[in-house]
């Protein structure tokens, strides 16, 4: 049996889970850190030395890092390619994705969460939230146009790539008010609003 340790409000735990629904695979979820605590315990520790969310156990097999993860449950589970290119060179454009994700969107995402969502308005730093905010723009600016030639991120068809980047997306969509008008991010986004996997994992409330 597969069990996710994570909370389900995580943008990186939501990848996982959205995933796994995707591919319809039977799996268990703990919750564990934010306010659920449980990320400095032994027991967990021993899975993950770095008390950070998602956590997979598979058996007795266990795996961290979300974008490894997605690999690792498509490479097991995705035989019709619904999510994974059979393309190398499909894969590979799929890959840069997830990790332009990882290294870059990621970081500046977590921060609008720590240092302007949990924040209350009067301890807020204007040049900071302002910083964080352009950021994240000047990033969203790279991914719209990119799919102004492409569908998805993960090329002519929704795929991991995808899943990689939308939970981070979502969190800046519904709490920036004021924000530049990304018409192809907004169209991807709508596309994924018919996903019930997407309805159901991703799209819960922020905290």
């Amino acid at each position: 049996m597969l069990t996710v340790w994570g909370r389900k409000n995580s943008s990186n735990v939501k990848k996982v889970l959205w995933c796994l629904e995707e591919l319809n695979a039977a799996y268990a979820q703990k919750d564990v850190g934010g306010p659920f605590g449980g990320l400095d315990t032994p027991e967990y520790k021993k899975m993950n030395p770095n008390s950070t969310i998602p956590t997979l156990q598979d058996d007795h097999f266990t795996l961290w890092e979300s974008n490894t993860i997605l690999r690792y449950l498509t490479e097991k589970f995705d035989h019709s390619h619904l999510l994974l290119p059979q393309d190398v060179q499909e894969r590979a454009a799929a890959d840069k994705w997830m990790d332009w994700g990882g290294s870059n969107l990621f970081g500046n995402i977590k921060q609008m969460m720590n240092k302007i969502v949990r924040v209350p308005v009067s301890e807020r730093d204007p040049e900071v939230v302002n910083s964080i905010c352009q950021n994240i723009e000047k990033l969203l600016k790279i991914a719209d146009d990119a799919l102004a030639e492409q569908a998805y991120f993960s090329g002519r068809k929704f795929g991991i790539a995808d899943i990689a980047i939308a939970p981070l997306f979502y969190p800046w969509r519904e709490i920036v008010t004021e924000r530049p008008a990304f018409n192809n991010l907004e169209r991807w986004y709508e596309q994924l609003k018919t996903r019930p996997a997407f309805k159901k994992i991703v799209m819960i409330p922020i905290k």
